[in-house]
């Protein structure tokens, strides 16, 4: 059965943020019969950050690295993603998340933000070697309390794209 991580990179803890990934991430278990994970919420795991080594960091590394599909997802700072995501993804070497498929997604407070998930978040992931297929969710965050509405929209939009991928998880 194919597994879909959630990767949550707010520093605060039950954010909306959280609430869109994890839409995200049970509307793909819904249509593919995927399992998802316990969600990785970085506010939980901030001060193992930058302590080398940190078991409990290594432990979230893994389960990312070995994903079928990841869910990743930050609120917009500064036009990109927070420092607390760049700081857990830096910890993987170059083609570290090869094996992976991703799902950008950036919570936005104002329209003028809706390319940092393309221009920021994305060429991350595929610089980390991750695949990319879908257009990122540039979500803004005052609808929150729309977003089963919201991402039903951009899945059927994006559907065929990912599809294969959790087939694929499902038959090899």
């Amino acid at each position: 059965m194919p597994t879909i991580e959630v990767l949550v990179g707010n520093p605060q803890r039950g954010s909306r943020t959280r609430l869109v990934a994890e839409e995200v991430a049970g509307q793909l278990a819904a249509r593919s019969g995927a399992a998802i994970a316990e969600t990785i919420d970085l506010a939980d795991a901030a001060d193992q950050l930058f302590v080398f080594p940190s078991p409990d960091i290594d432990v979230l590394l893994a389960r990312v690295a070995s994903a079928d599909l990841l869910v990743v997802a930050s609120p917009t700072y500064k036009a990109a993603y927070t420092g607390l995501l760049k700081s857990f993804l830096d910890r993987y070497p170059t083609a570290g998340l090869s094996a992976v498929t991703a799902v950008p997604i950036l919570t936005i407070g104002a329209p003028t933000h809706a390319l940092a998930v393309e221009l920021t978040l994305r060429p991350l992931l595929v610089e980390l070697g991750a695949s990319v297929p879908t257009r990122g969710i540039a979500f803004p965050a005052g609808e929150a309390d729309r977003r089963t509405e919201i991402v039903t929209a951009w899945l059927d939009g994006e559907w065929s794209r990912l599809a294969p991928v959790l087939r694929e998880s499902i038959d090899g």
